[in-house]
């Protein structure tokens, strides 16, 4: 993963744990609604991917556990991990994309229910993503992926297309800068990856027609199966959030200026409110910036929460950075992961950071935005996360109106009972994450996901799931009140 230059190490935040009657009279345990549905406090673990599906995208005990132990902690709301809405493979990343899919999440429900006592609500996050694919070896590259085209025949002369192909391979990185189109030397570089702009491909011109039915097949599924909830994806490199980038151009009324590039999002959400029950809230996670030259910025994310709010949506959830713009390059045989560079950074910080510090790096432009959907009249809930981890932050953030619910997706996985120990009264109590991206690591590794603060500790516990190495516990020791 990238890092600032500046590299300096910063402390954790004082925790400034509350007594148990402090913590019951503070804004973060207050109920709050989003839409329809109730949370009993303003606590929220968002949407983290830990790698335990099925390839074929089925739940497993793993998952079930995953977030059973979350559920433990009894947090106003968790996410489930980003949900593939096509019935296409994705690797052991759970999907929803057919009927099949529906006695796995049905059995999450029920145990997301019966482990926090029917206290958290459940939503889950619906994504869908274009393709990507490994960066491949320069042989395979020239040999087998390279559209010899005029391009290339102008660069080099009218010489067979085999001849072309080696002499390209011959080549050192700098001559073939010269000689390649941007994009042909990008997919040599990085793995091929698609556009939302490359219309001249007709299912790709043809997603804004696809897209409102398939998104909202998906979330009458999740209301079948019980979910309180669903949170559109509309953040990171994904489709919908290239659709709302400042990077598309494209031509057909989806594309260009911000009223355009929010269109299909807008169409999105209202075909799946048209089709869920009244009773079932619909959101969704975006970014505050993407923090790539050329992209989207607060402003673009103020425009685009004033126009979510006007439509409807029970709550936005904010983000930022996570592109493919600026990731890292893959070795040969893996595929490009968009939180490698200086993007992906600002998604998830480490201590290791520059002046500004890895705590709360998304609070200012949460707040930006939700005044901006509050002077327009607008009372939807907002929600931050990103480097939240104690409850002066938390609680601060809620009293100075900077966003409505706390996130904490880390700190929930260093500790899945914190919301409940600060609860207690017993905040000293608290694993507190130590943001040095361990976890983060495992994901870019599309490894099994775990904290190394509790992974290798209690090993002998009986029945507990460990890694397919056996040298990593699944999920966190149970807390006992």
């Amino acid at each position: 993963m990238w890092r600032p230059p500046e590299r300096i190490k910063h402390s954790l935040p004082e925790p400034d744990w509350p007594s148990r009657e402090e913590a019951i009279a503070s804004r973060l345990s207050q109920p709050i609604d989003i839409g329809p549905v109730s949370l009993r406090e303003r606590t929220w673990v968002p949407a983290m991917v830990p790698w335990r599906a099925t390839e074929e995208g089925f739940v497993t005990p793993e998952v079930l556990s995953w977030y059973g132990r979350f559920a433990q902690g009894r947090p106003g709301a968790i996410v489930v991990e980003a949900t593939g809405v096509r019935d296409i493979p994705s690797g052991p990343l759970l999907r929803i994309g057919h009927d099949r899919f529906l006695p796995g999440l049905e059995q999450l429900v029920e145990t997301v229910r019966k482990e926090s006592g029917g206290e958290t609500r459940l939503l889950i996050q619906v994504i869908d993503f274009l393709v990507v694919r490994r960066r491949p070896a320069p042989e395979k590259f020239f040999r087998k992926y390279l559209r010899v085209t005029d391009h290339y025949r102008e660069q080099l002369g009218a010489i067979p297309e085999e001849e072309i192909r080696g002499t390209l391979l011959a080549m050192t990185d700098d001559e073939r800068r010269k000689v390649m189109t941007p994009r042909d030397f990008e997919s040599l570089q990085q793995g091929f990856r698609e556009r939302v702009t490359d219309t001249e491909q007709a299912h790709i011109r043809d997603l804004p027609g696809v897209l409102p039915g398939i998104f909202a097949a998906a979330a009458r599924r999740a209301e079948k199966a019980g979910f309180d909830g669903v949170e559109l994806h509309y953040a990171h490199a994904y489709t919908m959030a290239s659709f709302l980038s400042a990077l598309n151009d494209r031509r057909d009324g989806y594309g260009g200026g911000r009223e355009n590039r929010v269109r299909l999002p807008l169409e999105v959400y209202r075909e799946v409110r048209r089709t869920v029950s009244g009773s079932f809230a619909v959101g969704c996670r975006y970014l505050t910036e993407d923090c790539i030259p050329g992209g989207n910025g607060v402003e673009d994310a103020e425009y685009f929460g004033v126009e979510f709010a006007r439509a409807g949506m029970d709550f936005v959830s904010l983000s930022r950075g996570g592109k493919f713009e600026d990731a890292k390059q893959p070795a040969v045989g893996w595929s490009a992961y968009p939180y490698t560079g200086p993007s992906g950074y600002e998604c998830m910080p480490t201590v290791l950071s520059d002046q500004k510090g890895p705590f709360g790096r998304n609070v200012e432009a949460t707040r930006r935005v939700r005044r901006a959907i509050r002077s327009n009249g607008l009372e939807t809930p907002v929600v931050v996360q990103g480097g939240i981890g104690s409850f002066g932050q938390a609680e601060g953030i809620l009293e100075r109106g900077d966003s409505d619910i706390v996130g904490a997706a880390r700190q929930s996985l260093a500790d899945p009972d914190w919301f409940r120990k600060v609860r207690l009264g017993r905040g000293g109590e608290v694993r507190r994450c130590e943001y040095t991206n361990y976890c983060e690591g495992l994901d870019q590794k599309h490894k099994i996901v775990t904290c190394k603060l509790w992974d290798r500790i209690e090993l002998d516990d009986p029945g507990i799931q460990k890694s397919p190495d056996g040298y990593r516990r699944l999920t966190a020791p149970r807390w006992e009140v």
